[in-house]
């Protein structure tokens, strides 16, 4: 029975790492362990950070809204109330961007969840 070798896989796995290793600093993009070691914390990370978008943009969208919200005498968790007791269903991505480039629209959602939380 013939001796078992991983050479081509082997190599294989390393052609892969040291290809997403490019740009890296002096021995990271170089030496196996180093880059290695470099990459692996890069996709940790990149995996981290992919799931750490998505808050990080809803926190950007809600300050927003909170900011536009405040221009009209409400707050961020009074304006939301507002709209779904008004049955309006807009995401916070559509709000945020209508409260920096379209006020005029903000402000008639504005007035409709006011009237909705003065009708309650």
């Amino acid at each position: 029975m013939p001796r078992a070798v991983s050479n081509v896989p082997r190599l294989k796995r390393k052609k892969q790492i040291l290809k997403a290793a490019k740009g890296g600093f002096g021995a990271r993009s170089k030496l196996w362990k180093a880059a290695k070691e470099n990459v692996e914390r890069g996709w940790k990370y990149a995996y981290r950070d992919r799931k750490n978008k998505k808050r990080d943009f809803r926190r950007l969208w809600i300050t927003r809204i909170n900011a536009g919200a405040h221009q009209h005498e409400l707050t961020y968790a009074t304006f939301i109330n507002g709209l779904k007791k008004a049955g309006i269903e807009v995401n916070r991505k559509i709000l945020a961007d209508l409260a920096v480039h379209d006020p005029a629209a903000f402000a008639a959602l504005a007035d409709k969840a006011r009237s909705a939380l003065n009708a309650a």
